[in-house]
């Protein structure tokens, strides 16, 4: 069973669960020691074009995969031959693997890649040097790799760290600092920062700037503003939400601040599969409301075929609030 993102973990201070925390600081230390000597051991490979890497030091959530798709979309639109590159988590295919939206399904390569497929020449690989080279070999003028801020085996010509900007209610994107198990972080931010080419603060599209507070964590790194914006009406009349991602209670807000006229929400685990057990129950929910049902784009791909049709998705796209500063980034590195 897969369990969900603890909540508290993003709590900055005076957060639940302190002897929880405590107990699992130990676990934390090694972690962040592994983490740190994986990295330092290893020599990373040139694979024949340029990666660029969007990561987090986080545990999930952040938003990296809107922001691939942003980058897949620019680099299309300048004329470069971009192809994605994820691990293909949740998929039990160990690549590398171009993926076929037409016999692939989420069980195959993942939810994110499924869904990226739809639009972007898409690899998945659990081993990233391979599946890098592997797109390379079939055309790929640019890589963008899903995730893999704390993964060396590549050299990438960019790391671009995505930070959830939202800071409203009490919440905190890195907590109180805390690695892995007692807190959200993959490794200290400063740690994950220093290899870190600029930042990317992702937003809702309600909130007008990020926390200054949080741009004093950043230093004198280039930050980058991106928000994320409804890329479809939300379905008319009453509906019953349900979401399986990093923070599923994200959705839940976005959905109501778009005019979504929500009676219920589900929160799942991320990349959690739905039996059809948990959609009937949905089902029988939003009948008891006369609702519809509503999802994620993500979630959506990860559904049975014939729940799709019984399920609207709702996707969402990033936006560069300056997307010169995107392109100024790009052309660094030859892009």
């Amino acid at each position: 069973m897969k369990l969900g993102t603890p909540r508290w973990w993003y709590v900055k201070n005076g957060g639940p669960a302190p002897l929880t925390r405590a107990l699992l600081t130990p676990l934390s230390w090694i972690w962040a020691d592994a983490t740190r000597r994986r990295i330092a051991r290893t020599t990373p490979a040139i694979v024949g074009a340029p990666v660029i890497c969007v990561g987090n030091v986080t545990m999930g959530g952040a938003g990296k995969t809107p922001i691939v798709r942003e980058l897949l979309l620019t680099l299309t639109q300048r004329g470069v031959n971009a192809h994605g590159l994820s691990r293909g988590y949740g998929g039990r295919l160990k690549g590398p693997t171009q993926v076929d939206t037409s016999r692939h399904t989420a069980k195959d390569v993942g939810d994110e890649p499924l869904m990226l497929a739809q639009d972007f020449p898409m690899w998945v690989a659990v081993d990233r040097v391979a599946g890098a080279k592997a797109a390379t070999r079939w055309g790929a003028q640019a890589v963008v790799m899903d995730d893999g801020h704390q993964n060396p085996s590549i050299r990438k010509a960019l790391s671009l760290v995505v930070v959830d900007g939202e800071t409203r209610g009490g919440e905190w994107p890195f907590g109180d600092g805390r690695v892995f198990p007692a807190g959200p972080m993959r490794e200290p931010l400063k740690v994950g920062l220093s290899r870190a080419d600029a930042v990317i603060v992702l937003l809702p599209v309600d909130m007008e700037q990020p926390d200054f507070d949080l741009l004093v964590e950043f230093g004198d790194m280039p930050v980058l503003v991106a928000r994320l914006e409804p890329a479809a009406p939300v379905p008319k009349g009453p509906q019953v939400g349900f979401a399986g991602i990093g923070k599923p209670w994200k959705v839940e807000k976005a959905l109501t601040a778009a005019g979504c006229q929500l009676v219920d929400f589900a929160p799942f685990p991320d990349h959690g599969e739905y039996d059809e057990a948990t959609l009937k129950m949905l089902a029988e929910r939003a009948k008891v409301y006369d609702a519809g049902l509503v999802t994620t784009e993500k979630d959506w791909v990860r559904l049975p075929a014939k729940w799709r049709e019984k399920v609207t998705p709702w996707p969402v796209r990033a936006r560069f609030d300056d997307p010169a500063a995107l392109e100024e980034l790009l052309a660094k590195v030859g892009l």
